[in-house]
């Protein structure tokens, strides 16, 4: 197996809320690189975990969270309020990304200090996004709502997978811009990067590199796929509760 493995799909009750969880069994010869709290940074992993989460997800401890969603041993493990049944998958010369979109609260990433994002108009529903407060009125980080594996056939080094890392976000950026949403994406987007342990090492990832092009075209597209699909359900929702 070279790419990105077919995912389980399961639901579970949490919070009163039927909630899907995507699980991808890469097994063992793989590195990944990652934003996520669970399996972050880089390292040899076996599985990665995309869950989604109640709306106003106020746990404070998500890292124990996801190791009990997931199967056990060295794996990634990302949330999302966004729906994960509705991933969107693209590929380009071999290189594989899989993304979840949701973007009830996109983002700039310089924002002016203490002024809030600002949420779209939305229609309530159950797989809302936004902040979650704990009891203590504090802020707890908010599931990230766009998040991206990628997948690619060979051996990359260290400084490569920093530089797809940046290729992945810029991809994304530039897919959202395209599908009309004035944003870098939502403040706790998260990326995991998955290559071979053995091989020959790839010295590059940036956009005009072999293997980081293909990622950029691959992204872009999953992206720009799940921004539609979520534009369109949104609007969906929305055209239904104004004929209530």
């Amino acid at each position: 197996m070279t790419g990105v493995p077919r995912p389980s799909l399961t639901y579970r009750t949490e919070d009163g809320l039927r909630l899907g969880a995507l699980l991808w069994r890469f097994g063992p010869g793989w590195r990944m690189i990652s934003s996520a709290m669970l399996g972050g940074g880089i390292g040899p992993r076996e599985w990665v975990l995309n869950a989604q989460v109640a709306a106003g997800y106020s746990r404070m401890d998500p890292v124990e969270h996801m190791e009990a969603l997931g199967p056990g041993g060295p794996g990634v493990g990302m949330m999302t309020a966004a729906l994960v049944e509705r991933y969107a998958v693209a590929a380009d010369g071999g290189a594989e990304a899989v993304a979840t979109v949701g973007l009830g609260v996109p983002t700039w990433a310089a924002a002016p200090q203490g002024v809030p994002d600002p949420g779209l108009p939305a229609a309530p529903e159950s797989g809302r996004e936004h902040a979650g407060v704990c009891e203590t009125g504090g802020r707890v980080p908010r599931p990230g709502t766009i998040n991206i594996l990628v997948a690619v056939p060979v051996a990359v080094s260290d400084p490569a997978l920093v530089n797809a890392v940046m290729t992945v976000t810029e991809a994304k950026t530039q897919a959202l811009l395209e599908a009309g949403f004035p944003c870098t994406g939502t403040a706790s987007d998260a990326v995991c990067v998955a290559v071979r342990e053995d091989g020959p090492a790839e010295a590059f990832g940036g956009p005009r590199s072999v293997w980081g092009a293909r990622i950029a075209r691959a992204v872009h597209r999953a992206v720009l796929d799940g921004a539609g699909d979520w534009r369109t359900r949104r609007a969906g929702t929305t055209a239904r509760f104004r004929d209530l």
